[in-house]
């Protein structure tokens, strides 16, 4: 036997149904204090910095990868 309910609310409504709390005020807080700092942020990136520094991690990142790549390769047969 299969039985088969479909039930039609809101977000707000299931929420409320099961006794889950509303967290809309602190999500909102959350997101704005976020686009604060990143707005805060952006004004102080400049774009050849910016580069330079991914650029230096870039190469540091590709030898460890490397050498995790070359730990994780096939075992050799002695």
């Amino acid at each position: 036997m299969k039985v088969k309910i479909d039930i039609d609310c809101t977000p707000e409504e299931a929420r409320s149904f099961f006794g889950l709390p509303d967290v809309t005020p602190v999500n909102e807080m959350m997101v704005s204090e976020m686009t604060r700092r990143m707005q805060e942020n952006m004004s102080s990136l400049d774009p050849d910095v910016l580069m330079r520094n991914w650029m230096s991690f870039g190469g540091q990142m590709q030898d460890q990868f490397m050498n995790l790549m070359r730990q994780a390769g096939p075992a050799s047969k002695d």
